[in-house]
C-alpha cells in the first residue's frame, strides 16, 4: 500500500509540474553545425566576396557615369542682390515680378525620357512636427474630410476645414518651369505618371477634392485646382512623400524629346518658393537614367571599397599562412602550456 501511495504522489507531482514536456528542442539536443574556420576557408571567403563585389561596383560606376546630368542653381540669381531681409521681402511680395530667365547647355547627348527635378537644400522635411502635420485619413476618403486632429496649425482657415490639411501640403513647392530650345522650339514637360502608382491608387482618394486650401492669412506654397481630385494632382502626391534628408530632389516632370550635345535650353521660371528665410537653396536638374536609376556613385564606390578590403585581407592572410604557418588545434599555444612554471 505504501508503494502504491508513493507512486500516486510521484504521478501527481509529474502531472502538476511546470517542467516543459521533453523534446530534443527544449533540451537543446538538436544537431548543430559548428564550422571550423580554417585559414583556407577564411581566405576563400574573402576572395569570394572580392570576386562578387568588384564586378558589381564596376558595373554600378559604369552605369552612373553614363547618366547625363545638368544642375543649375537659380535662387541666388533670381532674387535681388542685397541682404537676406531684402530677398525675403521680395519673395513675399504679391506685386513683384518673379519671372526669371536662365539657359542650360547640353554637354552630352541626352536620350529621352529626360527627367526634370527640383532640388532643395537645407529643407528638413523629416522634422517630427512637420511630418505629423497631415491627415492620411482625410487624403484617402471623402467621409473623413473633418479628420484634422493631426493637422495643426493648418487645420482650419476662416472657420472652415482645410483639404488637404497640415503643414506638409501647405508648404508645397510652387516654382514653375517652361523650356524651349535655342531655335524657339517648345519642349513640353509631361506631368502625368511622375508619382508612385500605389500612392495614386491607395493614399489619395478619387472622390477627395481640395477645399479652402491656401485660404488663410499666410500662404505657404502652391495652390490646387478644386475641380481635380487629389488622386490626379501628382505634384501634390510627389511633395507629400517626405524626404529623409535635408537635401533632396523631387520629380517635376519628364521631357520626351532627345537633346543633342551643344544644344542650348532656354528656361523661363517663376521664382515663387521662399527658401531665403531659412538659407535654403533651389536647383533645377535635368537628368537621364540608367538601369541603376539616376547618377549616384556611392553604390559603386561602396561595393569597390568592400571588395578591395576583402582582397587585401585575403592577400595578407595568405602571406601570413605561407610565411608563418600554424598547425590547427596545436595545444602548445594554450596559456598553461606557454608558461609551464605558472599556476
Amino acid at each position: 500500500m505504501m508503494m502504491n501511495a508513493n507512486a500516486a504522489v510521484d504521478a501527481s507531482s509529474r502531472t502538476n509540474s511546470k517542467r516543459p514536456k521533453y523534446s530534443r528542442f527544449t533540451q537543446q539536443e538538436l544537431s548543430a553545425c559548428k564550422p571550423i574556420l580554417t585559414p583556407s576557408w577564411v581566405i576563400s571567403a574573402f576572395m569570394l566576396v572580392t570576386i562578387v563585389f568588384v564586378p558589381i561596383g564596376l558595373a554600378s560606376l559604369f552605369a552612373s557615369n553614363h547618366v547625363v546630368e545638368i544642375v543649375n542653381r537659380y535662387d541666388d540669381r533670381c532674387a535681388p542682390s542685397g541682404s537676406k531681409a531684402d530677398k525675403v521681402r521680395f519673395i513675399q511680395s504679391s506685386t513683384a515680378d518673379k519671372t526669371c530667365n536662365t539657359t542650360l547647355l547640353v554637354h552630352k547627348d541626352m536620350k529621352h525620357p529626360i527627367y526634370v527635378y527640383y532640388q532643395l537644400d537645407n529643407f528638413y522635411q523629416n522634422h517630427r512636427r512637420y511630418v505629423k502635420s497631415r491627415s492620411d485619413q482625410q487624403l484617402r476618403n471623402r467621409n473623413n474630410e473633418n479628420d484634422t486632429s493631426t493637422c495643426k496649425p493648418e487645420d482650419f482657415a476662416k472657420g472652415r476645414t482645410v483639404v488637404p490639411c497640415g503643414l506638409v501640403a501647405w508648404s508645397m513647392f510652387n516654382d514653375t518651369f517652361s523650356f524651349s530650345t535655342n531655335n524657339n522650339q517648345t519642349l513640353p514637360v509631361k506631368k502625368r505618371g511622375i508619382s508612385w502608382k500605389s500612392d495614386r491608387d491607395h493614399k489619395f482618394g478619387k472622390d477627395v477634392f481640395p477645399k479652402n486650401f491656401q485660404n488663410g492669412d499666410l500662404i505657404g506654397g502652391a495652390h490646387l485646382n478644386e475641380s481635380i481630385p487629389l488622386s490626379e494632382q501628382e505634384d501634390l502626391i510627389v511633395w507629400m512623400r517626405t524626404a529623409a534628408l535635408p537635401t533632396f530632389r523631387k520629380l517635376y516632370g519628364k521631357i520626351e524629346v532627345d537633346l543633342k550635345a551643344g544644344d542650348t535650353i532656354n528656361v523661363i521660371l517663376q521664382n515663387n518658393y521662399n527658401t531665403y528665410s531659412f538659407n535654403g537653396k533651389k536647383k533645377l536638374v535635368l537628368s537621364t537614367s540608367s538601369w541603376l536609376g539616376g547618377k549616384n556613385n556611392f553604390i559603386g564606390i561602396a561595393y569597390l571599397a568592400v571588395g578591395g578590403l576583402c582582397f587585401i585581407l585575403a592577400i595578407a592572410f595568405t602571406i601570413i599562412y605561407l610565411v608563418k604557418p600554424r598547425r590547427l588545434g596545436d595545444p602548445s599555444y594554450l596559456s598553461w602550456n606557454r608558461n609551464p612554471g605558472g599556476h
